[in-house]
């Protein structure tokens, strides 16, 4: 177990979201269901206090806290994704149902949990040797709401107009 475990807060639907995060990426499952031992703020006995569950390798605890808090954009988690299919799969499964969009590959979802969706290759055409490449692949990416690579690999090589 991790020392440092990130405790999400749900108003009821802690194993639900633990569920749905699980079934989005490897190396990801439910580790533990910690049933209500007695009536209280976070519901009744016998209902879901606590899941601990794994999210690619880090372990996290989704809690059935009794009220609802909201998510701001100071916490966010960060999706490194391989390629376009990847982008593509996580950016739809995220924001459906009641999730949002947001620019430069952010979007809040239906649980109110921010992520960004980025491509593994952003880093490097923005932080690349080529300056105005790196300039041209920024300002792409600016006007985009889903990350685009092919986009903005153009970009960073002069051969598109953004």
């Amino acid at each position: 177990m991790s020392k440092i475990t990130p405790c999400l807060w749900f108003d009821g639907e802690a194993e639900e979201a633990a569920k749905f995060y699980v079934s989005l990426l490897p190396d990801s499952r439910i580790e533990h269901i910690q049933k209500n031992p007695v009536d209280g703020p976070a519901g009744k006995a016998g209902t879901v206090l606590v899941v601990q569950f794994t999210l690619a390798g880090q372990e996290y605890m989704a809690l059935n806290g009794g009220m609802r808090f909201e998510y701001t954009h100071a916490v966010s988690f960060k999706i490194d994704c391989k390629d376009q299919a990847e982008v593509d799969h996580l950016w739809d499964a995220l924001s459906c149902n009641g999730g949002s969009v947001e620019r430069c590959g952010w979007l809040r979802d239906r649980y109110g949990l921010y992520w960004q969706i980025v491509p593994s290759v952003l880093p490097q055409l923005l932080g690349g040797a080529d300056r105005a490449g790196a300039e041209r692949a920024m300002q792409a990416m600016l006007k985009m709401v889903k990350l685009d690579i092919a986009e903005l690999k153009k970009a960073y090589e002069g051969k598109s107009a953004a």
